[in-house]
């Protein structure tokens, strides 16, 4: 090769290496992925953002679907704000658009249907996007919702002592399903635990439920004073009935016993907030 096709071909590379020029590859973005709980709380939505938008710039294809679907799993993570859910949806929608994706063995959606229907459904976000597998995702998460809705457990907590969901009607109740190894339910059992302790006397009822051995939920609530019930799900049977199925995962019902208001992943203390308005409860001070 002569030195000017060499010259030629050297140059030719570099303006074709994205990663030379800054621009997102499927290898950076997924870095970014992996570091995005790492990032502190306010600046989280800002780089949430800027993931959703580099991910749209890739080429369609499988990769860029699943690194739009991993991000719907980060994104709803406490309360990035509207805008950056929005943003994450877009971009998921744009990727399913560009690679549909075939139903499951048993003719449910694919997961990213049912994640854009989530954030549709449980997060207030809009899309345009139209597909029947969309729709499908849709159906069922109403289904679920009102399996939900006339669902009824009796639990053991800690200590031994039966809880019975029904029995609590006149009460506000907070039903979260956790686990000891979930890092964004460890984050929210602060807020939680606040929550319950000011608002009990009010009819405030959380009802922390795990499918973990009792010994080792022990062991790693003694030293935190943790307040609320906590109540083991031998085998996962009440998670089921719930259709949980990512957590942390959150139900209110009124003191009707309706489902008012629910939550598909981690969320703050203003987010709880909001949730337990629904159902009637009002913050010590406000009018």
């Amino acid at each position: 090769m002569t030195n000017r096709r060499c010259a030629l071909f050297i140059a030719f590379a570099l303006l074709a290496s994205p990663a030379l020029w800054g621009q997102a590859t499927v290898s950076s973005i997924g870095k970014q992925l992996d570091g995005l709980r790492a990032v502190p709380d306010p600046q989280r939505p800002a780089a949430t953002t800027k993931i959703a938008n580099d991910i749209r710039t890739l080429p369609p294809g499988l990769p860029k679907l699943k690194l739009a679907d991993s991000l719907t799993h980060l994104a709803t993570e406490g309360d990035p704000g509207q805008e950056t859910l929005q943003a994450v949806a877009n971009t998921l929608a744009q990727a399913l658009k560009e690679t549909p994706q075939p139903p499951l063995k048993d003719g449910r959606p694919a997961m990213p249907y049912t994640d854009l229907a989530k954030l549709a459904r449980y997060e207030g976000i809009t899309t345009d996007f139209k597909d029947p597998m969309l729709s499908k995702a849709d159906d069922i998460l109403v289904a679920n919702d009102a399996d939900v809705a006339k669902a009824n457990f009796t639990l053991k907590d800690l200590n031994g002592k039966k809880v019975t969901l029904s029995a609590l009607r006149g009460k506000i109740v907070l039903v979260n399903f956790w686990a000891t190894w979930c890092q964004p339910c460890r984050k929210e059992m602060q807020d939680l635990d606040l929550i319950y302790t000011h608002y009990q006397q009010q009819g405030l009822v959380v009802l922390s439920i795990t499918d973990e051995n009792p010994f080792q939920v022990n062991a790693y609530l003694s030293p935190l004073g943790y307040h609320p019930p906590v109540l083991t799900d031998d085998g996962g049977k009440v998670a089921k009935q719930f259709h949980v199925d990512g957590l942390p995962r959150t139900f209110v019902f009124d003191r009707d016993g309706k489902l008012v208001a629910e939550a598909i992943d981690m969320r703050t203390q203003r987010q709880f907030f909001a949730m337990l308005a629904k159902a009637g409860l009002q913050p010590l001070g406000s009018k």
